[in-house]
């Protein structure tokens, strides 16, 4: 692409972007990050642009070169593995369901994602942030419903647990924030427009075990059932074993494979509802019928909890009307909460 070629189209109003058609979705598109913090304004633009495109379209895409250490990420996989081969026992110890902040520990079929299934087969671990030197957490004023403190097994039983957990939580932030300029620009904004609204994000980061589904699946008992994310999610999935679908308008659940040293983006519909439905929230489930077990990590970044989500400049128009009632994000992840545990209550 000529080098004012992206600037020129990155500049056009959303509302008359070139959307493809869906035929053309029958993959997720991988975004190389390298440049994303180059001095040059057009290269920036240019991952800008693939951004715009894919979240126009799909509302996925894969990321290489994000940043995230390996070593972080193998540690958090490591005593996720430990904490989920723990006695039930133990682990019932830490039930989400004692907290009043939604962290802890969610038991097989604790969920019930889509409300026509039997529950989630999975297993899960919820935390939020905490400062990993002091253990200091965020006030209600800064995080809502999901302050306070995360629910940590004792030293002894996991040692290192909380802070493998804590150092890919708050690398995986990190890249969240490092995101949202991309996004700015995407969206035809100035590329500083999220940064007061992302200085104290409420993050979620869930460790998930799925195990194998073997011999005659029931499919309203699966992973996790058909659904769209509250908010921007950044997933790690493990290599070699293939459980994520998205779903296209046209109906064809389109494999998410894990790509080594790649993570995935879904927008989700905190950006949905930012814009006007112009960026995808799009429907996805996880199906592991590999034979084995899966781990994955997603860090749900919501922004600051008071930020109102409303439609933005370049994605409304007369003849396009802002479609949803304007809440703030802390609300909006609050209720979407409380729906996903109202099933095991």
């Amino acid at each position: 692409m000529a080098e004012g070629a992206a600037s020129a189209r990155t500049r056009r109003p959303l509302l008359l972007a070139d959307i493809r058609t869906e035929s053309t979705f029958d993959e997720i598109p991988v975004i190389d990050l390298k440049g994303a913090n180059h001095a040059n304004l057009d290269a920036r633009r240019d991952i800008a642009d693939q951004i715009r495109d894919a979240s126009i379209n799909v509302g996925f895409f894969y990321i290489k070169n994000h940043g995230i250490p390996e070593s972080a990420i193998s540690g958090a996989l490591r005593v996720a593995q430990q904490f989920f081969a723990l006695p039930d026992a133990s682990k019932k110890e830490l039930d989400i369901h004692k907290s009043t902040n939604f962290k802890g520990y969610t038991a097989l079929l604790g969920e019930n994602t889509n409300p026509e299934n039997r529950g989630d087969l999975h297993e899960g671990f919820d935390l939020g942030w905490e400062q990993p030197a002091t253990g200091a957490v965020r006030s209600a004023a800064e995080d809502g419903s999901m302050a306070g403190e995360n629910i940590w097994p004792d030293e002894v039983t996991l040692p290192g647990f909380r802070a493998a957990t804590l150092e890919y939580y708050h690398a995986a932030v990190r890249l969240g924030q490092y995101l949202f300029p991309l996004f700015a620009l995407a969206l035809d904004l100035p590329e500083d427009f999220f940064a007061d609204k992302t200085t104290k994000p409420a993050a979620i980061m869930r460790l998930l075990y799925y195990p194998p589904q073997s011999g005659t699946v029931d499919d309203r008992t699966i992973g996790i059932g058909a659904h769209t994310e509250y908010c921007f999610t950044i997933l790690w999935q493990q290599d070699g074993i293939s459980a994520l679908q998205v779903l296209s308008t046209a109906g064809r659940w389109i494999n998410a494979v894990p790509i080594p040293g790649s993570l995935v983006v879904n927008l989700g519909d905190q950006f949905a509802r930012w814009t006007n439905d112009v960026f995808k929230s799009t429907v996805h489930r996880a199906v592991n019928r590999s034979g084995t077990e899966r781990y994955s990590i997603p860090l749900f970044f919501g922004t600051d909890y008071n930020v109102p989500l409303e439609a933005l400049p370049s994605c409304v128009s007369e003849d396009f009307p802002a479609k949803y009632e304007v809440v703030t994000a802390g609300d909006y992840v609050k209720s979407r909460l409380e729906a996903t545990y109202a099933h095991s209550k």
